[in-house]
């Protein structure tokens, strides 16, 4: 596991200590399976957008779905699918997944 040289967390893992818990790796990993639509859906259950985990996943997890479904047309999109598949896997173990370029992306905006 990568290690943050500053703060000695893992990367991509928020600044609180909050436990990972078996529902949230779930939401995580249904995210990603079935992006973009469950990541919109848990972005409007009031106690599920609360979760950081779950949050930063869902948020991902939408903008790979859209991607999924613009590049769908060249078989680019199938590649996405199955690595979207391969995260919620990691999430569902529980590690924070760092997606190239969408991770900084989402962390930019402040939306996770």
């Amino acid at each position: 596991m990568v290690e943050n040289e500053v703060a000695g967390t893992p990367m991509g893992a928020p600044m609180g200590d909050e436990e990972i818990t078996q529902d949230d790796k779930l939401w995580a990993l249904l995210s990603y399976i079935f992006a973009p639509l469950v990541g919109i859906i848990v972005l409007l259950l009031e106690d599920k957008k609360d979760r950081p985990f779950i949050k930063y996943n869902a948020v991902v997890s939408i903008i790979l779905g859209i991607l999924v479904i613009l590049l769908s047309g060249i078989c680019i999109g199938l590649f996405i699918w199955i690595y979207a598949i391969y995260l919620g896997i990691k999430s569902y173990q529980g590690e924070w997944v760092e997606v190239p370029v969408i991770s900084d992306f989402v962390r930019n905006q402040g939306w996770a």
